[in-house]
């Protein structure tokens, strides 16, 4: 199966870009948390020494690769999987004062607190890179393609990255070939080896489980309409017994993080409603920093009828 790496600069929107080229083309996502989780989980009770970071996710994106098409995001993604030929490697760039003013809008700093911040961000990121794949930066020969993220938004650069997939025919692939996947488990077994590491036998994609089937129909939208979502990803505690241990907390079903936005489904019955409404008011005053929306049941069934939820959709 195909594997697209897409990495870049910071300031630059490379996790969205790679989060909708996924959406474009059905591809399933692999970012830098999900790398930090399988290394975590496949490293032992230490932590994974840096040079054996490439050999690792090697092995497991070989390994996933049997199973899925990918796009892998996270820094330093075009040094792996360099002898597969079903890999095509993007660079999301951009100008300096382009990425510092986008890290202005992001955090509400002034150009020269953002600048830091910028120059700090570089020097953490080639820092990364250099001890987990042996160089700071890589050589532009090294992508298949380079996309400038001040002349383009990210729905843009999705779209030529996925044409471009399209033109490699590398959208239809089947699974990676047995053969081609136990070359590189083989070279992986011989450098973990060294650090006394084994390749995971088994690795798998999370999928994401709903508690409620209103969730997943709101998840399918936010998918369809391309924005990023998170499902439950913070406990926000409301209340703590003497010693500070919590007896009461708050987890809103989803966050939006390009509005910065929680948002809670509330579709139950009225009795319920009312103690979840208890628990936002004291969210609210406890955490006042925190952006919040609750949709109820008529605000659900109102984007139902508004947004044309068939089934069909439900399977986008």
């Amino acid at each position: 199966m195909a594997v697209l790496t897409v990495s870049g600069e910071p300031g630059c929107p490379v996790e969205e870009v790679a989060r909708r080229v996924a959406q474009e083309l059905d591809f399933e996502i692999f970012d830098e948390s999900a790398v930090l989780r399988m290394v975590e989980e496949h490293s032992g009770p230490d932590p994974a020494p840096d040079k054996a970071w490439a050999h690792l996710l090697n092995s497991i994106l070989a390994r996933l690769a049997t199973q899925h098409n990918l796009v892998a995001s996270m820094p330093g993604a075009e040094f792996l999987l360099r002898q597969y030929p079903d890999t095509m490697r993007t660079a999301v760039v951009a100008p300096q004062s382009y990425r510092a003013g986008m890290i202005m809008l992001d955090r509400g700093l002034e150009r020269p607190e953002a600048n830091s911040v910028l120059k700090e961000a570089d020097r953490g990121q080639r820092d990364v890179r250099r001890r987990r794949f042996g160089r700071a930066t890589a050589p532009p020969h090294l992508f298949d393609l380079t996309l400038n993220a001040a002349g383009m938004e990210s729905d843009s650069m999705a779209a030529v990255i996925a044409a471009a997939a399209g033109i490699r025919g590398l959208a239809g692939l089947g699974r990676m070939p047995a053969s081609v996947e136990a070359g590189i488990q083989f070279q992986a077994r011989l450098q973990l080896a060294r650090y006394r590491l084994r390749p995971p036998a088994q690795v798998g994609i999370e999928r994401k489980v709903f508690y409620h089937p209103s969730e997943e129909i709101f998840a399918n939208l936010l998918d369809f309409y391309r924005i990023a979502w998170e499902y439950e990803p913070r406990s926000f505690p409301l209340e703590w017994d003497e010693t500070g241990a919590v007896l009461e907390a708050f987890t809103p079903d989803f966050y939006l993080p390009e509005f910065d936005l929680y948002v809670e489904l509330t579709t139950m019955k009225q009795a319920l409603v009312t103690k979840k409404n208890r628990k936002v008011r004291r969210l609210r005053r406890i955490y006042p920093e925190v952006n919040i929306q609750v949709f109820y049941q008529k605000d659900f069934q109102n984007l139902i009828f508004k947004y044309g939820l068939t089934d069909r959709t439900m399977q986008l």
